[in-house]
């Protein structure tokens, strides 16, 4: 057996969820390829990096990551364009497997969809792809999200929304719902290039990610949280499925990497559940905050289970409790002092 240490490369790899993920990765042993984009102009420039047009990251954004047990062996950072095909090409050479998490987030009003959503998504999505492809990666495991699977308003009722559950994409374009649209049309661009090119893809398809941050910036779950603490009565009703912990959206990906079995979309959340019982639990664990009074029922025809992800169960995922998500989230907020 080789004692060289597998290589592999995460996209985002600076975000909320990217850091938890090249975390438990050095932990395992990895050597990573973490990328970030649209940082400050390049420092500390080697003459190899220079030779392949890979930027060096601004050491401000990507301190938390460098911090981590293991990175200063393990951890390679590279400053990237998701639509500038031939940076992805020298980042992925020599890796064995691609975790690409790096798409826009947006779930307020968009203005400009195109480039806002829909072009990094998509376009950013099938790059990266293109070029695991061309350099022969084994693996590669996209993030997608439960915003691919609703919303789906011609589902059956009285049926429990699963993988086999796919987001209406005509219902998006009607009601101007973006996110859900450049997440769908990126998962699906993502299979259409696997079957065509023969690429081995798994997905993973987390629900509203939050924990205790390692990223400095928040991610778009957990600045939902932050609202909710402030009075926010947004009940999120396109876009909650279910929440999930930071280290399990994590582990989920490594475990549908280094599990060769695993095959197509994995629900990512700890139950399916509504956003009224999300807010129904915050409110019971910190009652002196000005947490609204919402309905229980927030996504109409959403059918709760309690395994929906059982998927990832059955590969061996003990998903954290929702108390416990909550908890650890809140108590992260107040100690980086986004909340008092």
């Amino acid at each position: 057996m080789s004692n060289v240490a597998e290589k592999v490369c995460v996209t985002g790899g600076s975000g909320c969820i990217g850091s938890w993920l090249v975390r438990l990765l050095l932990e395992r042993g990895y050597v990573v390829h973490a990328t970030v984009q649209n940082l400050t102009s390049p420092i500390n420039l080697s003459d190899e990096c220079r030779k392949l047009n890979i930027f060096a990251v601004d050491e401000a954004e990507t301190k938390h990551l460098q911090a981590l047990e293991g990175a200063e062996t393990r951890l390679h950072l590279f400053q990237i364009d998701l639509l500038d095909y031939e940076s992805l090409v020298s980042v992925l050479v020599d890796c064995s497997g691609v975790f690409h998490l790096a798409s826009p987030c947006i779930v307020d009003q968009v203005r400009d969809p195109e480039k806002e959503l829909l072009d990094p998504a998509i376009k950013g999505t099938t790059n990266v792809l293109r070029a695991a492809k061309e350099v022969g990666i084994g693996r590669v495991v996209v993030t997608s999200s439960s915003s691919a699977i609703m919303p789906s308003p011609s589902w059956p009722a009285d049926k429990v929304k699963n993988e086999d559950c796919w987001t209406d994409i005509e219902y998006c374009k009607q009601n101007g719902l973006w996110y859900p649209l450049s997440k769908t049309l990126a998962e699906k661009a993502a299979w259409d290039f696997a079957k065509g090119e023969g690429l081995d893809v798994v997905v993973v398809n987390p629900g509203t990610v939050m924990g205790p941050l390692i990223s400095p910036r928040l991610n778009a779950s957990m600045l939902m949280l932050v609202r909710l603490l402030q009075g926010c009565t947004e009940t999120y009703k396109n876009f909650f499925m279910g929440s999930v912990h930071f280290k399990d959206a994590a582990l989920a990906h490594v475990m549908v990497y280094e599990n060769k079995a695993a095959t197509g979309r994995h629900l990512c959340v700890e139950a399916i559940s509504h956003y009224g019982d999300f807010v129904a639990m915050v409110a019971e664990l910190y009652p002196d905050y000005n947490i609204p009074r919402l309905p229980r029922d927030t996504q109409p025809g959403l059918l709760r289970a309690k395994d929906g992800g059982k998927k990832l169960a059955d590969l061996g995922l003990e998903f954290i409790s929702m108390e416990k998500i909550i908890t650890d989230a809140v108590e992260s907020l107040k100690s980086k002092g986004f909340i008092s």
